[in-house]
């Protein structure tokens, strides 16, 4: 095991074989977590981006069976945000700090294009970097918000096994979330994509080959999630996920995607207390802190538990800057973009 450790950190390069093999064995965890602590030193250094996640609508018209936004919760209080409202949190987040803020929504048709592209505009506005995460589009739709300047989209695949992704994600396809991704790669933005551990059914053959999915498209940033049931869908008695395995996954991705972000995920603290340091000790090198104020912060139920529920955004930007400074970090004052894209 300890040579094929080495041989990632050095060659940034594994076979479906070996990572299955990393995945099987717990005891190697620290040794592999250490080798992608130190790739990530090498290659993107010490610094800790923060991204501002402004959540402005629960309404989802999607019924994915793991998800407590899915339109067939009935157990949930919607809500929406005007664009007067997300952009004065965009405004606050600015004035925290904040170098890139993120957009994140169910997908919610009441954000038309038009729509999108004047709160994209005006946020641009605010020199800051932006990611939407607002579900799967057309290719329009795409290079219109392009166009209107935002840089980066998130779009996680959860699996790209196609049986076990037709299962989690009723009445959508594979091909149409691989159109999306290719989409957005030829209209130029940083893509950002992602896995959950730990899904019924899941095996680490294709957690493996999720992993090899993400080197093969040389995606930008990659967030890793474990599965946890939410009391409001379908999988709601399943097992879930584990931080251990989570945190394996993530490590294997710093090691062959040595270059790109990682965020220590809000899901891998809420597992564990010290989730997200231990994250960014194990290859990770981006946090999302919640800007989102009031009672949207607890209407936006992706799955229970969820950290920060009751915090302020202040309260979370002072929170999160003294853990990454206690352990020798240090928060980057840049917007954080791959190497390729800098514009820095």
């Amino acid at each position: 095991m300890i040579e094929i450790i080495e041989k990632a950190k050095m060659q940034h390069a594994l076979t479906k074989q070996e990572i299955i093999a990393l995945l099987e064995v717990p005891a190697i965890d620290e040794e592999l977590a250490a080798a992608a602590d130190a790739v990530r030193q090498k290659y993107v250094g010490d610094e800790v981006h923060l991204r501002g996640l402004i959540e402005f609508s629960n309404v989802c018209g999607r019924t994915c069976r793991y998800c407590g936004l899915r339109g067939a919760n009935k157990n949930l209080k919607r809500y929406r945000m005007e664009p007067e409202t997300i952009l004065d949190l965009a405004r606050k987040a600015a004035g925290y700090g904040y170098k890139t803020l993120v957009l994140q929504s169910g997908e919610d048709a009441y954000y038309t294009a038009p729509k999108m592209e004047h709160i994209i505009r005006e946020i641009k506005k605010l020199d800051l970097a932006l990611t939407l995460s607002i579900g799967e589009k057309t290719t329009e739709e795409y290079r219109a918000y392009k166009r209107a300047g935002a840089d980066r989209y998130l779009l996680r695949i959860e699996t790209t096994n196609s049986e076990l992704y037709k299962n989690m994600h009723p009445g959508m396809s594979l091909e149409n979330r691989l159109r999306c991704l290719n989409d957005l790669k030829l209209l130029g933005y940083e893509v950002g994509t992602g896995c959950l551990v730990g899904l019924p059914g899941q095996t680490l053959a294709m957690l493996a080959d999720d992993i090899l999915f993400f080197k093969a498209i040389d995606a930008d940033m990659i967030g890793i999630g474990p599965f946890i049931p939410n009391q409001d869908t379908p999988l709601a008695g399943e097992a879930g996920g584990t931080f251990e395995l989570a945190r394996r996954v993530m490590a294997i991705i710093r090691l062959v995607l040595p270059d790109i972000n990682i965020p220590a995920t809000t899901a891998m603290e809420t597992l564990n207390k010290n989730g997200r340091i231990i994250g960014l000790q194990s290859g990770a090198n981006v946090v999302m802190p919640n800007v989102t104020e009031g009672e949207y912060r607890k209407l936006y139920a992706l799955y229970p538990g969820k950290i920060c529920m009751n915090d302020t955004p202040a309260h979370c930007r002072r929170c999160i800057t003294g853990k990454i400074q206690g352990i020798g970090r240090q928060i980057a004052s840049s917007q954080g973009n791959r190497k390729k894209f800098a514009k820095e």
